[in-house]
């Protein structure tokens, strides 16, 4: 398997990274994504309920809601049976 991520990967790096409420900036650089495709991954999992901007101390973060736990579970699922382990993200 090559080293590239799937857009997939992706969508469950930023939902399992973001179960702790994450600044946009800790999201792109922990998840390795430049500024506009990190826009358009948190426009997406925002737009389907996945990831949900809150306001903390005036700073906007963002946070996996519970419908990202079905995304994570299946993925992982599905990760573990292609290719006998999970999908690897250090956390």
């Amino acid at each position: 398997m090559s080293g590239r991520r799937t857009v997939y990967e992706i969508y469950w790096e930023i939902l399992v990274y973001c179960k702790s409420p994450r600044s946009f900036t800790a999201i792109i650089n922990r998840c390795d994504l430049n500024s506009k495709t990190g826009q358009e991954y948190l426009g997406f999992l925002s737009g389907r309920g996945y990831l949900s901007a809150v306001t903390e101390e005036g700073k906007t973060r963002y946070v996996s809601t519970p419908a990202a736990g079905e995304y994570i579970a299946l993925f992982s699922t599905l990760y573990h049976k292609l290719f006998d382990s999970g999908p690897g993200f250090r956390l």
